[in-house]
């Protein structure tokens, strides 16, 4: 399968953070691919960085205007996706500015249906234009999508094209019929029953009509699962009845010995799209977590990992007796199944196979569900025996770890100072961000500078990240001119979250810290473009579960970090409104 094949693929079954990868490989290849360039722009659009792609399609619509070559249904899906883009800016607006923005959007679509035909753009320009105002519009657009419905190859989109374009004149009756035979038949994945389902929401709204038929229209739900390891075979009964009154459609997880694995084989039988998390290495998890007594549990861990659809080791070090590692994975598991479920509009919720006591030991599914309650979410308990089991101390002559998030930034331009513009740099830069980081003192455990860099170590990744936007806001305001100071001086941050250990340092003769994850926070660093704060993958998940945080994470795509040191999916950091 070629790489834009691979991309394509990856956009039918929801994989918009795969699909990026594989356009955005295709193009570093070949600059000129259009349609990897539109890949790109519609995976951009649906993994929710509206902005970069906005500015993705306009220069590929720039480029179509050029090309004599580029086909017709290239330029259709080009044109709709600008359309698209202005919906979505049109339904993110404040109440005043709905209005105006959904007819622009509305205009946008119906030139697209004009100029290449289609039910799909028409059916749109009639929902936009009846949330315009404009309702009379909106019916003229709605009955022309429906007299073309006929020509739609795909059932899934013939049946939700007549539902909303019913609905939108007003016809509810018709709506709930199709909707009605989608379920019967079973068409359609859980992205496109998601959108299908946002859009009849709007239009029901607007009219003042019932919505709960809305809801007949299943998605998908989404997964997160854990176990107590004592807890084995004896309880698949329990799991099958859970799993066949649902619809489960991808599920997130470790894979230990017991529940775990039980509950992997279950999702896995159903062909439920499967994610395991794994807290460290994945033969140290497999000697620690499932035994080196048991072969036949071996057997079955390691199945169930080569029909996974993928595998993540949220620390790719070993274990040391470091069961922080544990409930740090639990909690990226949970991010990222907050996370797709948000993407496809999907119920989330947790399956824990649990004796129902306190938490007595640092990981463990007593704390797996304590973390996932407290945020707010619903856990499905299959009760078992009061069992405990520990999955072991600190093994003798390691260091104890601990999770920490970690901010690594470095002055762009700090090798142009000279001496006489230390002061300054001193006084209009450092000591303003000093007082930005003063801010969060309650956090910080460890604060370091070499002039040109600054170390920041935090126990809390919503503080670390408010930090660093702090930060960068600080250094926005200076006025580098009246500094004196080079107009290009900017930063660049990493942040990330992971395993920190406490060794002192012989030669500073001071407590200090260590591990890879500072490593792997530095080598992100030098990646980072002047002004911004990436981020990784754990700590995209993490913030999954602070909805009050105030801050989310946008998707930029695999990068490649300094020195090679690996490549990992990356993220910007960005505010969710005004600080």
């Amino acid at each position: 399968m070629s790489d834009i094949a691979a991309a394509h693929a990856a956009l039918a079954r929801g994989d918009v953070l795969i699909a990026y990868d594989e356009a955005a490989a295709v193009l570093r290849d070949d600059p000129n691919d259009l349609d990897a360039r539109f890949v790109v722009s519609l995976s951009l659009a649906r993994s929710g960085a509206p902005q970069r792609a906005f500015e993705s399609i306009q220069e590929l619509r720039e480029l179509l205007e050029r090309s004599d070559s580029a086909p017709r249904s290239l330029r259709q899906d080009a044109d709709a996706l600008f359309a698209r883009l202005a919906k979505d800016r049109a339904l993110h607006a404040s109440v005043p500015d709905r209005s105006k923005l959904a007819a622009e959007a509305a205009r946008l679509y119906e030139l697209v249906a004009e100029r290449y035909g289609g039910h799909f753009p028409a059916v749109n320009a009639a929902t936009l234009w009846l949330l315009s105002g404009d309702a009379g519009r909106a019916q003229l657009l709605a009955a022309q999508a429906l007299r073309g419905i006929d020509d739609e190859p795909d059932a899934y989109w013939r049946l939700a094209t007549e539902a909303e374009a019913a609905l939108v004149m007003g016809n509810h009756d018709r709506a709930a019929r199709a909707l009605q035979r989608v379920e019967e038949s079973g068409l359609g994945d859980a992205a496109a029953r998601s959108r299908t389902r946002y859009q009849l929401t709007l239009v029901c709204q607007a009219t003042g009509q019932d919505d709960s038929f809305v809801r007949s229209l299943a998605v998908p739900s989404v997964l997160h699962y854990c176990g107590h390891r004592a807890s084995g075979d004896e309880v698949r009964p329990s799991v099958d009845a859970f799993l066949d009154e649902r619809r489960v459609g991808v599920a997130f997880g470790s894979l230990a010995r017991g529940a775990d694995i039980v509950i992997a084989e279950a999702l896995l039988a159903r062909g439920v799209e499967l994610h395991i998390v794994l807290p460290f290495d994945i033969d140290d998890f497999e000697s620690i977590s499932v035994g080196p007594d048991a072969p036949e549990w071996q057997r079955r861990y390691r199945s169930c990992l080569a029909r996974a659809a993928s595998t993540m080791c949220t620390c790719d070090s070993f274990h040391l007796g470091d069961d922080a590692l544990l409930t740090h994975a639990s909690r990226i598991a949970m991010g990222h199944a907050v996370n797709r479920a948000a993407f496809l509009g999907a119920g989330v919720e947790q399956l824990a196979v649990w004796d129902g006591q306190a938490p007595v030991a640092a990981a463990g599914t007593a704390r797996d569900v304590g973390l996932w309650q407290r945020a707010g979410r619903h856990t499905h308990v299959i009760a078992v025996p009061p069992t405990r089991h520990s999955s072991g101390s600190a093994r003798q002559g390691q260091a104890a770890g601990r999770i920490y998030a970690l901010l690594f930034a470095d002055f762009h331009g700090f090798s142009r100072l000279r001496d006489e513009h230390y002061s300054a740099f001193v006084a209009d830069v450092l000591t303003p961000i000093a007082d930005e980081i003063r801010r969060f003192d309650e956090h910080i455990l460890y604060r370091n500078t070499w002039g040109d860099a600054i170390q920041i170590v935090i126990d809390d990744v919503v503080a670390a990240a408010q930090c660093g936007l702090g930060i960068q806001e600080v250094l926005g305001r200076v006025d580098r001119v009246r500094a004196c100071l080079p107009p290009d001086l900017s930063l660049r941050m990493a942040l990330h979250v992971g395993r920190v250990i406490s060794i002192d340092d012989p030669i500073r003769a001071t407590a200090a810290f260590w591990g890879r994850e500072l490593t792997r926070a530095a080598r992100i660093e030098p990646r980072t473009p002047e002004g911004e704060v990436y981020t990784t993958d754990a700590v995209a998940a993490l913030l999954a579960l602070e909805p009050g945080s105030g801050v989310h994470c946008e998707y930029m795509g695999r990068v490649t970090t300094a020195k090679e040191f690996e490549t990992i999916p990356m993220y910007r950091l960005r505010r969710t409104g005004p600080r």
